[in-house]
């Protein structure tokens, strides 16, 4: 017990400035043993105040906590039960009446003669005790148990002293002067014996002979007991003054600490007051303005506002524990909530009828828009709508249906307007494209949409025909349409360029001004850290923009950038369908156009992915722009299959192929388009298709020509697409234009060789059996005994030629050239100079075998070289 007495004191009541007098562990009478403790304390600080306090030992660890405190002046009775036998239980009327049982008589009596002194000594016997033992309310200090509790008497311990150096050197003195201490202890204690009682008679003669001091001594005594018992006289009346002092200090310090109390109630109660009405009161101003401000003026926008953010503020307050239960709070706060729910319905409205205006306001302007290629700006009503932003987003925290429905509405009255807009814009760029709209109709225009009503088919078939017809030269071999190549020239075309680049900087802007609009207004971020997709997104038709919003909460913050782009997908619905029909338009129109498409998307595409890659923009301009180079890949297969359907006349000849032109105009296009574009891979691919086409085709086209030899039609041929590549430099096309050289210069000397061999044919097949003989092993100086090879035979073949012969069979030679070269490669000066060579290397090749094979004959042919520049000059001049 006493330790715990120690550590109640050490821990609860030393923190509080109490000093711990008396315990009992007692348990309430007549339920389960719960034990605590029962503490007397009385604070260190005047006025003494005297406790009971309730210890109890906590549940969740091994320590004591306060649990309740009664003032001991409250404390009307003491009932003990019994005085008689021994009885653990006893009863404390405060109150109401507390009932305890203690774990011991022992300590319950200790307790109560603690609490039996407090009362006599602080409250002067207020407190009645019944049943309680007549020897508890004894003065004197109890013995037993309570001794531990009150302080009680010391008890005397016997304890051994060790000698001191002074009693050591005395004895050791003594012992000394009596030779037996030591051999005859009897002896010596004898003698010391005898030395006391010498002593002790000295000391009462002395004392006898002071017995008159003593006298007085005694006297003095009484004498100074009388003054005491005086003394103590006074101090018990002094001490009964002071007790009514006592009492009157402390009711004026239990009254000043009521006072206290009460004023720091009193300072919390408004302290909570000042703090409801701060943040729950909202101004008349700020009431009349969401009741009544205008919604119409700057002035009126900007009072509603700020009312909407005080009125959000006062709604959002985190109350206290407790002030939800207050009357005044519900009222406010249902106050607030009316107040909120009749301003969102008025800013709805009001919104509401701002969009609908605003659509029959624009549709004024379409007429304006009518005849040029320009949309209507909508900055000014992006610009009256953005003094609402704040207000929407007010709107957008507080009431989330509402919010909602505003987004739809605005959806619904804009793609209507957008719609409008941008089918009359395509139309206008429709008819400038086609020239009048009697034109526009002969493309299958028709109505304010500008659908195409052609099939599809027709459309490939018109496509093909347009792109077989660009050159009218070759109009007659191709099984094609009736289209004019001066339909489809170079300024056509770049008028259709710039009109297609027009139509695509009037939507970027458009777009990415409605987009920045909707993402400043309807306060929706454009970018996000944290990348998220919705879970169900709006179909274009109308509905929600996610199911899990539907329950009026705001969407997470991952999902407003699939909100932005879903608005703008409804509200430009019309523009990746336009955008299509005009694409169909461009390349019904002329083939060639997709390219210029091609690259103007392209750039459109690139740019837009730089700002936002997954913007609306973005994506619906990819979309357009696989559109784009589906036509493009389709441009390229139709002139492929163009080549492998050409027909050559057979009683013509065949000359420069119309597919060879075609793919020199193709390029000399697609290089001045695609300069420096993003899609010069597209372009390259294209190119080693065609040209491998082209090669395939022209090898086809010369191995059925009947009217013109094959090494002509493939020379002529690879000479242009030589020319060609060279004058445009494609870099991709390197190894190609090294293939057409090698073959342009294969077949020149095949037709070369194959040519010469006619005018000197006699003479040829002489000395190709010259070199038979040879090649069989004959002696090169044998070769003249051979009947058919001997002298006389060459002879004969020689003189069949004279030099007037050899001018005349190169002259039919030239002129049979001249046949088969067509004029516009320009050839027949290369290959009049290639035969001449050839022919001189002929003549000399002769000379030679001559030398070798009939040495010393002086056969010589009748003709020099000279005489064959002279003829072929004088040949080539005539001509």
């Amino acid at each position: 017990m006493t330790a715990i007495k120690h550590a109640l004191q050490r821990d609860i009541f030393t923190p509080n400035d109490e000093r711990l007098l008396s315990i009992v562990n007692v348990c309430k009478a007549g339920k389960k043993k719960k034990n605590c403790f029962l503490c007397a304390t009385v604070t260190t600080e005047r006025p003494v105040q005297v406790k009971m306090v309730k210890v109890k030992k906590s549940d969740k660890g091994d320590f004591y906590k306060r649990q309740i405190a009664w003032a001991l002046r409250d404390l009307a009775v003491v009932d003990a039960k019994d005085a008689i036998k021994e009885n653990p239980e006893f009863d404390l009327h405060f109150e109401k009446i507390y009932k305890w049982v203690a774990s011991s008589t022992a300590e319950k009596n200790a307790f109560i003669s603690c609490i039996w002194k407090l009362n006599q000594r602080y409250l002067r016997k207020k407190i009645d005790f019944v049943n309680v033992s007549s020897q508890l309310l004894e003065e004197s200090v109890p013995s037993g148990e309570n001794q531990s509790v009150t302080g009680g008497d010391e008890e005397v311990v016997d304890v051994y002293q060790e000698l001191n150096a002074r009693e050591e050197q005395d004895i050791e003195i003594m012992m000394e002067g009596c030779e037996c201490a030591i051999s005859n202890a009897e002896a010596f204690a004898e003698r010391l014996s005898r030395e006391l009682q010498v002593l002790d008679g000295a000391n009462i003669q002395s004392i006898m002979a002071s017995e008159k001091q003593v006298n007085i001594l005694m006297k003095l005594l009484d004498e100074a007991l009388k003054e005491v018992d005086q003394i103590e006289l006074k101090l018990s009346s002094y001490e009964e003054m002071l007790q009514s002092v006592k009492e009157q200090m402390d009711q004026i310090s239990e009254s000043n600490h009521l006072i206290h109390l009460s004023n720091t109630n009193n300072v919390k109660l408004l302290s909570e007051i000042e703090f409801l009405v701060n943040h729950m009161d909202l101004a008349k101003g700020h009431i009349k303005a969401l009741q009544e401000g205008d919604l119409s003026s700057s002035r009126g926008i900007e009072a509603c506002t700020n009312a909407a953010d005080a009125l959000l503020q006062c709604m959002n307050v985190a109350l206290r524990p407790g002030h939800d239960m207050l009357q005044a709070v519900k009222q406010q706060q249902q106050r607030f909530s009316d107040l909120r729910e009749q301003f969102a319905r008025r800013l709805a409205s009001h919104l509401n009828n701002v969009f609908v205006q605003q659509g029959h306001d624009q549709s004024s302007t379409l007429a304006q828009h009518s005849v040029e290629l320009a949309l209507p700006n909508h900055h000014p009503f992006h610009r009256d709508l953005l003094r609402y932003a704040k207000l929407m987003e007010w709107l957008k925290n507080t009431d989330y249906g509402k919010y909602e429905g505003l987004t739809k509405n605005y959806m619904d009255y804009l793609s209507r307007l957008y719609e409008r807009e941008i089918k009359d814009f395509f139309e206008v760029a429709k008819i400038k494209m086609t020239g009048t709209t009697k034109e526009s109709k002969k493309f299958g225009l028709h109505g304010s949409s500008g659908k195409l009503t052609g099939s599809t088919s027709s459309l490939n078939k018109l496509s093909i025909q347009s792109s077989g017809n660009r050159r009218s030269q070759s109009s007659s071999l191709l099984d094609m349409g009736n289209m004019s190549a001066s339909d489809l020239d170079v300024a056509d075309r770049t008028k259709f360029d710039k009109i297609f680049e027009q139509v695509l900087s009037e939507l970027e802007p458009l777009c990415l001004a409605e987009q920045d609009f909707i993402s400043k207004f309807f306060k929706l971020q454009q970018h996000q850290s944290m990348p998220g997709t919705m879970t169900e997104a709006e179909d274009l038709d109308g509905g929600t923009l996610s199911r899990q919003h539907n329950a009026g909460v705001p969407p997470p913050v991952s999902s407003e950038k699939d909100m932005i782009r879903q608005m703008m997908i409804k509200i430009f619905r019309c523009i990746e369908p336009e955008l299509n029909n005009l694409i169909a338009l461009g390349d019904k129109i002329d083939s060639f156009n997709s390219l210029y498409m091609l690259v103007k998307m392209s750039h459109h595409v690139w740019t837009a992915q730089n700002v936002d890659p997954a913007s609306f923009l973005s994506t619906t301009l990819g979309n357009v722009l696989v559109t784009v180079k589906r036509n493009f890949d389709k441009c390229i297969s139709n002139q492929i299959r163009q080549m492998e359907e050409v027909k050559i006349s057979k009683k013509s000849k065949v000359g420069i192929l119309p597919f060879v032109a075609e793919f020199e105009e193709f390029a000399g296009l697609a290089e001045s388009i695609f300069k420096n574009a993003e899609r010069r891979g597209d372009l390259d691919k294209a190119y080693t298709k065609l040209i491998r086409g082209v090669f395939v085709n022209v090898e086809k086209v010369a191995n059925e020509s009947q009217k013109t030899p094959r090494d002509v039609v493939m020379m002529e041929n690879f000479h242009h697409i030589f020319a060609t590549l060279s004058r445009l430099k494609i870099s991709c096309l390197e190894a190609e234009k090294k293939e057409a050289k090698q073959k342009y210069t294969d077949h020149l000397q095949s037709y070369v060789i194959y040519s010469l061999g006619q005018p000197l044919e006699k003479l040829n097949h002489f000395f190709e059996g010259v070199e038979a003989r040879v090649a069989q092993g004959i002696r090169e100086e044998e070769v003249s005994y051979q009947l058919a090879f001997n002298k006389q035979e060459l002879r004969k073949v020689i003189k069949e030629y004279p030099g007037k012969e050899v001018k005349k069979g190169l002259d039919n030679l030239y002129k049979k050239v001249d046949k088969h070269l067509c004029e516009e490669e320009n050839l027949l000066q290369v290959v009049w100079h290639s035969m001449q060579d050839e022919f001189i290397r002929q003549y000399k090749h002769f000379e030679g075998l001559i030398a070798r094979c009939y040495p010393g004959s002086g056969v010589t042919m009748e003709f020099t070289i000279q005489d064959i520049l002279d003829y072929c000059s004088s040949i080539a001049q005539s001509h």
